[in-house]
């Protein structure tokens, strides 16, 4: 057994545990990062990236069936969804390499192997059959999250996927049940629907995308059953049963009926839990609550010298907020005194369906339940210039304020490209701009942008192009 002594060890090498290795060696600590598996964790090697990767893929596929709107024609296209899974992975090969040459140019020292607290400034690496001990003054837990399983619905790995499965198809399923439709239920419908795939969703709630703006949500369904999705909302599965050719669903309607289909495969996306098991809690004064790590505003668990963030300590489960959380707790650490804590409500919110989805703060739902006055503006993409050259009008921006301070309280947006779009009222948010700096703000023209100012507009009815 061999002792090494750092300042600072990480647990966990995804976008909250590199990124707080960087900045802790930054700042001038001794730092190591130990991680069992891929350097960049899930959102690189099987979530965020590969994902894009997929759903670009997807983008091309329907750009080309779609040629003749643009003057073009093209004969017999076809794809090779081996080549489109292979991209993919080479995809995040690239970008996890990336991550260790970044690691390396830091000095930070790398550890493989499965990491857990060992006592008190003590971190435990085990691989295979060997066993080290790393010393360290702060210990900083970003182990990640793993799909929540269905109780009475685990997957096989062949005809009942998780999103790691639906990830790396062998061939295209000709249908397929999504059990879930926040994020990473709706990307993956997106995705096998612009492929050619029979896509039927399943929600429990009354609503597809239910942490969204309950408007867009709505929106985004029709746009969705317009491309020939189907959707079970306020429904339940009441059973899978695997067979040689493919999955009998039986499904509980919101009206109490049973409805019985068959798809060839299914996909669980049912949420997300912590990975708070076998990391060495159970001699701490680390506190887990429904699966995840319960923290202060620094990251502290209340565990002397022992932090946690990201996936790990709960939603919102996205890669920024991790790293965020990540150089926030690291600079509190050495003693940053302007650093600020997170305020979730200025965290972006996006998801890579076609249309697209995005959002920060909160919707004009949640504001009125707060007892808000409210002014709501909209405006369709129907009416922009850009989005009709591009032949992409199928969208909205909405933007809620408090009606006596003209704080932006939340602003929710579909359609194409609005994951690239939402920076700009998260830039607004943070610095606590109020609807004045947006009314004067000139936007560029002819641009996507545009949409995001008339919104605005609208709330204080002086949109323009209405």
């Amino acid at each position: 057994m061999t002792n090494k002594e750092f300042d600072v060890v990480i647990i966990g090498g995804g976008p909250g545990g590199y990124v707080a290795a960087i900045r802790a060696s930054q700042l001038g600590l001794k730092a190591a990062l130990v991680e069992q598996e891929h350097l960049g964790g899930i959102c690189l090697n099987w979530g965020c990236i590969p994902t894009k990767a997929l759903l670009r893929s997807a983008e091309v596929g329907h750009l080309l069936s779609n040629l003749e709107e643009y003057g073009f024609t093209a004969n017999d296209v076809q794809f090779d969804i081996r080549k489109i899974v292979k991209r993919s992975r080479n995809v995040s090969k690239q970008l996890s390499e990336g991550v260790a040459y970044l690691l390396k140019k830091n000095k930070v020292a790398i550890f493989e192997g499965t990491g857990r607290l060992n006592g008190t400034g003590k971190v435990q690496i085990k691989k295979d059959d060997k066993i080290l001990v790393l010393k360290a003054t702060h210990i900083i837990l970003a182990t990640g999250a793993r799909a929540r399983d269905l109780p009475g619905f685990q997957p096989d790995g062949k005809s009942i996927w998780t999103y790691k499965e639906a990830m790396v198809p062998e061939k295209l399923p000709k249908s397929l049940l999504v059990i879930g439709s926040g994020a990473i239920g709706i990307e993956f419908a997106s995705f096998y629907r612009d492929l050619g795939s029979e896509v039927t969703v399943v929600e429990v709630m009354d609503r597809i995308l239910p942490a969204e703006d309950a408007e867009i949500s709505g929106f985004a369904q029709k746009a969705f059953e317009n491309q020939g999705m189907t959707f079970h909302v306020k429904a339940t599965v009441q059973s899978l049963t695997a067979g040689t050719d493919g999955v009998t669903v039986s499904i509980q309607q919101s009206n109490g009926e049973t409805i019985t289909l068959k798809v060839e495969r299914v996909i669980l996306a049912i949420g997300i839990t912590g990975n708070v098991e076998a990391i060495g809690l159970e001699e701490t004064k680390v506190r887990v609550d429904n699966g995840h790590i319960k923290v202060d505003q620094w990251m502290w668990t209340g565990e002397p010298g022992v932090y946690a963030i990201g996936d790990l300590v709960g939603p919102p489960w996205l890669a920024h907020k991790a790293s965020h959380e990540a150089v926030l707790c690291v600079e509190r650490i050495v003693g940053i005194v302007e650093t600020q804590s997170l305020n979730t409500d200025n965290v972006p919110a996006c998801t890579y369906c076609r249309p697209q989805v995005a959002s920060i703060g909160i919707t004009e739902e949640v504001a009125k339940a707060n007892g808000r006055k409210v002014r709501v503006g909209r405006f369709s993409f129907k009416a922009n210039g850009k989005a009709v050259t591009l032949g992409e009008t199928d969208g909205l921006v909405k933007t809620v304020f408090d009606a006596e301070s003209g704080e932006l309280l939340g602003a929710h947006m579909v359609g194409a490209e609005v994951t690239e779009l939402i920076h700009g009222f998260a830039v607004a948010k943070t610095l606590e701009t109020t609807e004045l700096d947006l009314l004067r703000t000139i936007f560029p023209h002819p641009t996507l942008s545009e949409i995001m100012h008339e919104s605005v507009l609208d709330a204080y009815d002086k949109a323009i192009h209405i």
